[in-house]
């Protein structure tokens, strides 16, 4: 049986780090890349409800196809699954991100992440993919940028070949997977959330005409608890995993007293 693979993103159809997904897992099954037409980031879990979705075909830098989705990473999952694949998918993969998803807050911010999450909650085995970068001109850039994305190819192909042959482990939905920019081994950690990749700060500023408009900004958060994955990735500059279920239900046992 021949493995059928969707590959999404939040980056855009035309980012460099989609290309570099399919990549990875080149040979190990029929592949279909089905992404946002424009950069998503930050969109999260969102799902288009009130306007019309179109799907145009689209080539990718490498001369491929690709199916161009005028909506978010959880419209392109749903349109990839649903209508564009022949078979229900043995894989999902969201990325590979430009710049890192770490830590609680982007569970529900990040549209790499995201689209991983949609997969999952279809029964689709999915990882979200994420590569570290230091300039932050181009975390957002909406097109091809100029990386080197060799060695999280090989991680995520290592990754990949393990959920085909194994499938996810029972409780596990699904993964997020970050890899450092300058990487000091090849040895992948597993960890837990941190608790947010970035501190979040207000910019304030006056228009031309002195009204006051704002910019949400955040500094990256440096240090965090040992074992999480923000402590992991930016402290000990290797690979991440980080398994994921969907059940965010808190214990239940801990809510009898304040009930009563």
């Amino acid at each position: 049986m021949v493995m059928q693979i969707l590959i999404t993103n939040d980056d855009g159809v035309n980012s460099s780090g989609i290309v570099a997904a399919k990549n990875a897992v080149s040979g190990l099954g029929e592949i279909e890349v089905v992404a946002p037409a424009t950069q998503q980031s930050g969109i999260g879990h969102a799902l288009t409800l009130f306007e019309p979705i179109r799907v145009t075909l689209s080539t990718l830098s490498d001369g491929s196809r690709a199916h161009s989705v005028s909506g978010t990473p959880t419209d392109a999952v749903i349109v990839g699954i649903y209508e564009i694949m022949k078979e229900k998918p043995d894989l999902l993969i969201s990325g590979i991100n430009v710049g890192e998803n770490l830590g609680m807050a982007e569970l529900t911010t990040s549209g790499t992440i995201g689209a991983a999450m949609e997969a999952a909650v279809h029964g689709v085995p999915a990882l979200a993919v994420s590569m570290q970068v230091t300039r932050d001109d181009i975390k957002f850039h909406d097109g091809h940028v100029d990386l080197d994305f060799d060695f999280a190819q090989k991680i995520t192909r290592k990754i990949s070949k393990m959920i085909i042959s194994k499938g996810l482990p029972a409780g596990v939905d699904f993964l997020n997977v970050n890899i450092p920019s300058h990487p000091e081994t090849h040895k992948v950690k597993l960890t837990r959330l941190g608790k947010r990749m970035y501190a979040i700060h207000i910019q304030k500023r006056l228009d031309p005409r002195g009204r006051e408009y704002y910019w949400i900004d955040g500094d990256p958060v440096e240090t965090d608890e040992y074992g999480t994955d923000v402590y992991t990735l930016r402290s000990c500059n290797c690979p991440t995993i980080t398994p994921v279920s969907l059940d965010l239900t808190s214990d239940l046992n801990l809510m009898e007293d304040w009930i009563d």
